[in-house]
């Protein structure tokens, strides 16, 4: 399979590019960012894009691709919710319309988070984008979407982008939490499961997560 990953720059992109590079079911990766990924490797490629809801002259780049792993997003700390929509929601959309365009049965992945809000109402600002923005998806892939809702996670070995306090707490953590926690790898072997193998739910918690990896 040839696969699009975005985020690789940040914690989670990083490991699932990892688990991909080493995958043997992923002949080719396609990493779009808007910052340079310092890596050479056989199966990687790597196309700068300064703002995914602008994607006029990459057509020819995107298309051939059988998967893309939307791990990009930002932090909802000290965000006002206007800004926090537009980079979650609106370009998330945007970016998977065009896609989809190019690759009609494609399978979109994106990396949402534990305790996203379905109905889009609850009180907590950024689940509810998330919701809305799972929602979405959903209508947009159908069986081929996937929202991923992860909590605590362990980066891989050798990964760049693994914030500090992650290091110091989720090993900390995860013996507490077992239920909640989950490896980088795992996440990127059950995202490339999801385009293999399928899965009947599109929206995975943890355990849906641990469980698609192990097919």
């Amino acid at each position: 399979m040839k696969v699009i990953i975005t985020g690789a720059t940040g914690m989670v992109g990083e490991g699932v590019l990892f688990e991909c590079l080493e995958n043997r079911d992923v002949e080719a990766v396609l990493i779009v960012g808007r910052r340079h990924y310092d890596m050479t490797h056989p199966k990687l490629k790597e196309l700068l894009v300064r703002d995914f809801t602008t994607l006029d002259g990459f057509s020819e780049q995107l298309k051939g691709y059988d998967a893309c792993f939307y791990c990009a997003g930002i932090s909802s700390v000290g965000v006002k919710e206007a800004a926090y929509t537009h980079a979650t929601f609106d370009t998330t959309l945007a970016f998977a319309r065009t896609l989809l365009q190019l690759n009609p049965n494609m399978v979109f992945d994106f990396v949402s988070g534990s305790r996203t809000d379905s109905s889009e109402k609850g009180k907590v600002m950024w689940a509810r984008v998330k919701g809305k923005t799972e929602n979405a998806l959903i209508k947009l892939f159908g069986k081929n979407g996937y929202n991923f809702r992860p909590a605590i996670m362990k980066g891989t070995k050798g990964q760049k982008n693994v914030k500090t306090i992650y290091k110091i707490l989720a090993p900390l953590i995860s013996p507490f939490f077992p239920q909640k926690t989950l490896t980088h790898k795992q996440v990127g072997q059950a995202m490339i499961n999801t385009v293999s193998k399928g899965y009947p739910k599109q929206i995975l918690e943890v355990n849906d997560i641990e469980e698609l990896a192990k097919l």
